[in-house]
């Protein structure tokens, strides 16, 4: 009778842990972020980006597969820090020409000097990403800018792309790079010092959604203020879209707005980038 019990027990056992297995390969499986970002062909890799300061800055790079040179694209992360999401941004760009670089701009910052991935939750790495200073961020974008210059496969001009809390740092940097060649702002705020608009020398794009007056209510006074400062200003609104449509927007459960705002928006960013 024993043996027969420990033999039932060697069988449920079995059963639970092939069960287990079962659910991990079908939840990888149906993963699309993880799906993309294993199954792509572009060459993708981290580096380490040492400041002047000597700070490390992670950054995921992806190249495309094209014959030339090619412009090079920074992706400033959401207030979650770099998630795989911004890494499937990261290779999207890749796959439409670009040279493609995100930063993680927590790195360091989290416990045992980590980065994004070190945070225990996606609360945690958002009061981390409030915490940084507006200085380290520029500077760690500064350190990046200038190692995709360096890129041999690089062309040397440069875009940045944000969003949410990136979108913000979008529209500011464009006032302090000179070398930015086109700044993108997904959702974010504007600066609102007008001295730092007054700096800005490369055309601002504004992707915002109508569901969002926290920050699209601030268009109608940005859109002024640009323009009296003789600034290349060009906001969109998506109607029926929510904050975060290019992020929303390609989920199962995603309104008819917010995925048809997620296409006419990369749509438009592949426009952008054509142009520069």
């Amino acid at each position: 009778m024993r043996s027969f019990h420990r033999f039932a027990l060697h069988v449920a056992i079995a059963l639970s842990l092939a069960a287990a297995a079962g659910g991990l390969a079908r939840a990888q499986a149906t993963d699309p972020v993880q799906e993309r970002l294993n199954n792509t062909p572009r060459h993708h890799e981290w580096v380490e980006i040492e400041t002047p300061a000597g700070r490390k800055v992670k950054t995921f790079v992806v190249f495309p597969e094209v014959k030339d040179k090619a412009a090079a694209v920074i992706i400033i992360h959401e207030n979650k820090g770099l998630t795989d999401w911004e890494r499937i941004v990261t290779d999207r760009l890749a796959e439409a020409g670009y040279v493609a670089l995100a930063p993680d701009l927590l790195s360091g910052t989290g416990p045992d000097g980590g980065g994004t991935a070190a945070f225990a939750s996606r609360d945690a790495a958002t009061q981390g990403i409030y915490a940084l200073k507006p200085d380290q961020v520029t500077a760690d974008l500064d350190a990046v800018a200038a190692y995709a210059k360096k890129i041999e496969a690089a062309d040397g001009k440069i875009a940045v792309i944000g969003f949410c809390w990136g979108g913000g740092k979008s529209f500011a940097y464009a006032g302090h790079n000179p070398d930015v060649a086109a700044a993108m702002v997904c959702y974010g705020t504007a600066p609102e010092d007008e001295a730092a608009l007054k700096s800005i020398k490369a055309p601002v794009y504004g992707f915002y959604g109508g569901n969002d007056a926290r920050i699209t209510s601030q268009v109608p006074r940005v859109t002024e203020a640009m323009k009296k400062l003789g600034k290349t200003y060009e906001p969109v609104v998506y109607e029926g879209a929510g904050h975060g449509f290019l992020r929303a927007g390609e989920q199962p459960t995603a309104s008819d707005d917010d995925k048809k705002a997620f296409a006419e928006g990369w749509e438009r960013v592949k426009k952008i980038l054509g142009g520069l």
